[in-house]
């Protein structure tokens, strides 16, 4: 179990919350919100994180980004403490488990029609997502293609989707902190591809950090915090209620520390902890935004 419970890494669980969190949030400022909604997305959300930290694990063994002169933490096929065979059965598993989760929260959500089709199939987007991003013939995370799906998926689609769950409508503005999230998740991404990018330079994975380097990827780190900020300061002034909707401004001092800790260190062991951190930030932003909402 211990084995397991390491592949599932449970530190990037809090992306994870966040989104979800972020969208329920949201709809409760907004007067449409519903628990069991709010508990599906959650077990949802976590099951789909789960299946892609598996699927990464055994698609960057298969395709060689995880190997003996790779710096960042041994990833379970890779140390021999979980098969292939045993991973990919892991992976089916958690693909039934997203999918019995994804529908029971579409039924109790929407009506059979158009929309529950519509969201069936952006939950089969999903999996496809988590699992197509380092396994098969052609991965995208390969590609560099990484970055916009956690843009698309992490932000987007889990906010604005856990809101329409939540309301049954669509609010343009739910857009504006849905991009925060956005752009916060595409930084944890950052940090992991910041951290391997000279073992994943060695396998041929071209992330972005490979294509642009370094320096260059340091200043892209600084450009998604800041303007996962702005999007949650610009909705504020526009949906502007009382002093409290700020609030989210404490957590400004956690997303410098992290631009730092990435500008600064060069070494992947001492970048590490800083993906769990933004990670955790991220979580703490969402939360701060959203109390400040709901009380103002």
């Amino acid at each position: 179990m211990k084995k397991w419970i390491k592949a599932f890494r449970l530190r990037t669980l809090p992306l994870s919350l966040a989104c979800v969190g972020m969208g329920s949030f949201l709809a409760a400022g907004f007067h449409t919100f519903r628990w069991d909604v709010m508990v599906l997305t959650i077990i949802t959300t976590l099951f789909l994180q789960i299946l892609s930290n598996l699927a990464n694990d055994y698609g960057d063994y298969i395709n060689g980004a995880d190997h003996k002169e790779r710096l960042g933490p041994a990833r379970a096929v890779q140390s021999g403490e979980i098969t292939p065979e045993a991973m990919k059965k892991m992976i089916i598993v958690f693909v039934l488990l997203s999918l019995i989760s994804g529908i029971s929260l579409l039924f109790i959500s929407l009506e059979v029609n158009v929309k529950f089709l519509l969201f069936l199939l952006l939950g089969i987007a999903s999996i496809a997502a988590a699992i197509y991003y380092t396994m098969g013939k052609s991965p995208y995370g390969y590609s560099g293609l990484g970055d916009i799906s956690v843009f698309v998926f992490f932000g987007w689609v889990g906010v604005c989707g856990t809101y329409f769950l939540h309301s049954g409508s669509f609010n343009p503005m739910v857009l504006l902190p849905a991009t925060s999230c956005s752009l916060f998740s595409v930084a944890v991404l950052n940090i992991n591809n910041i951290r391997d990018i000279d073992s994943d330079k060695a396998a041929g994975k071209k992330s972005i950090p490979v294509r642009i380097g370094r320096s260059k990827a340091v200043s892209y780190h600084f450009m998604l915090l800041l303007l996962g900020l702005l999007c949650a300061l610009v909705f504020v002034v526009l949906n502007y209620e009382g002093i409290w909707q700020f609030l989210f401004l404490l957590s400004i001092p956690l997303f410098v520390k992290n631009y730092n800790a990435v500008r600064t260190y060069k070494e992947p062991k001492l970048i590490d902890p800083f993906l769990k951190q933004m990670a955790i930030s991220t979580l703490i932003f969402v939360i701060l935004f959203g109390v400040g909402f709901i009380v103002s």
